[in-house]
């Protein structure tokens, strides 16, 4: 058994070693570090809390954590990079829906039950806050992981006047909270029932009207929710460390959103709120030109010539597995003399520092890898820009064209270099959903076909 004291030490040593965690993970060279920091932090709070804890209890957790530890180990094994987004966003849900069922707990508990007076007020305060926000996260989580997977369109539940719906729906779990605090004893139930199944439905509807240009800031939001959602668990029962790493990931969580928002030129707001005030403005601009295709060969003969190239990562390029030998790719031209960078956009992928993630597992050293505002200013002295499965991130009518949905958003301006390669399976759409007038520029070729596959025989062709 551990004493109160030891756990109090154990829990502030844990804290400290999650705020050095997130203070690794704010670059690429010392992320590493900080995910040590938090595995080592974590591993301390999870042995204090089943040790500190009741003995009668103990076995049953420790079992419960082996079949967890299990399944997550299992299941983490198989998931691809690609599927990462939808990943997050599940483990999001399983924190959100952790509240709800400990805010029922404690509802229920009948030691919590004996509290009177202000203390019996603040924690059903308490409970309130945890189920709405739970539930919220929940299933908000669970919409954004089915439009990650392709399997809820983007369109559904978006109808007008659905933020006046979501303002009546949050003014009535209001009136149900009072109510359900002035019940006695556990009346009060099927108030808090009423919330929870209340604020499920406005989970629905705030991830579900967001457009999919803007699902990394939804993800990272989410990441936010559950933060909050951990905290209120952690008021709920009573422990300081849950608090703590419940404010740590809510805060972060928020900050990154507000940030990646900024990067967007999007509300926050607007895009938690599901898209407020986002429409396009009047019809769709026609495409002017013509597309044209270029060969792998023409392709390597264009990177012998260039001095300075980029290369624009986008999601096909995580899809395809080409990282790999994008790595070779830029190993082969750097040998040649040229400069290589790699011009990264705030939301390339489906969450936030997707593309970085790639890279860096491939190998990538870091200090090729640009952000968006550092690579334009240097794009109109490029000789080649090779866009590989990137699509709205490079859409020049996110500056031109009024009527898209993706206007205003800053975007990796690769039409100023002087020739730009699209590597694509095909002409479809981005996500977002909106064509891009770059494929149609007149310094700009296509080069279809799988990315992995066609880098591969780029770097044969560049060795030989």
């Amino acid at each position: 058994m551990i004493t109160a004291q030891i756990q109090t030490a154990a829990y502030l040593f844990a804290a400290i070693l999650f705020i050095l965690s997130l203070g690794g993970l704010s670059s690429q060279e010392s992320a590493k570090r900080g995910v040590f920091y938090g595995i080592i932090g974590m591993a301390i709070a999870i042995i204090s809390t089943v040790f500190g804890g009741d003995v009668h209890g103990q076995v049953y957790i420790i079992v419960a954590i082996a079949i967890a530890s299990l399944i997550g180990i299992t299941v983490a094994r198989k998931v691809e990079m690609t599927s990462m987004p939808q990943l997050v966003a599940i483990l999001h849900s399983f924190v959100g829906l952790a509240a709800v069922l400990v805010g029922f707990g404690s509802y229920l508990d009948p030691k919590t039950q004996s509290l009177i007076g202000s203390e019996h007020t603040i924690h059903l305060i308490e409970v309130v806050l945890g189920v709405f926000i739970g539930a919220v996260t929940f299933t908000g989580s669970i919409i954004a992981w089915g439009k990650l997977e392709g399997k809820i369109t983007a369109k559904a539940l978006a109808y007008k006047g659905r933020h006046l719906v979501n303002i009546i729906l949050l003014l009535i779990s209001i009136y149900l909270g009072v109510l359900f605090a002035a019940a006695p004893g556990t009346e009060g139930l099927i108030y808090l029932l009423v919330i929870a199944g209340i604020s499920a439905f406005i989970g629905v509807m705030l991830v579900m009207a967001i457009g999919g240009a803007d699902m990394p800031v939804v993800i990272s939001m989410l990441n936010s929710y559950s933060g909050w959602a951990a905290a209120a668990a952690g008021f709920m029962l009573g422990n300081n460390l849950l608090i703590i790493t419940g404010a740590l990931v809510g805060s972060s969580g928020a900050i990154l959103s507000i940030i990646m928002c900024e990067a967007m030129n999007r509300s926050f707001l607007s895009v938690i709120f599901g898209g407020f005030g986002n429409g396009p403005k009047g019809e769709a601009t026609a495409m002017v030109g013509e597309v044209t295709s270029t060969s792998h060969q023409e392709v390597a003969d264009l990177l012998k010539d260039a001095n300075n190239v980029v290369i624009v990562p986008g999601y096909g390029m995580a899809v395809a597995k080409a990282q790999y030998p994008v790595h070779d790719l830029v190993e082969i031209l750097q040998k040649q003399g040229k400069v290589v960078r790699f011009g990264i956009h705030p939301v390339a992928g489906r969450l936030p520092g997707h593309m970085n993630v790639l890279l860096a597992e491939a190998n990538v050293p870091y200090d090729i890898v640009m952000e968006m505002d550092e690579i334009n200013t240097d794009m109109t002295k490029t000789d080649v820009v090779m866009v590989i499965g990137a699509n709205d991130i490079v859409n020049p009518g996110a500056e031109e064209d009024k009527s898209s949905p993706i206007y205003g958003m800053p975007v990796i301006q690769v039409w100023n270099a002087k020739k730009v390669i699209v590597m694509k399976r095909s002409m479809a759409v981005g996500y977002a959903g909106v064509e891009n007038p770059l494929f149609y520029k007149e310094n700009a070729d296509m080069l279809y076909g799988d990315a992995k596959e066609s880098v591969d025989k780029i770097n044969t062709l560049l060795k030989s």
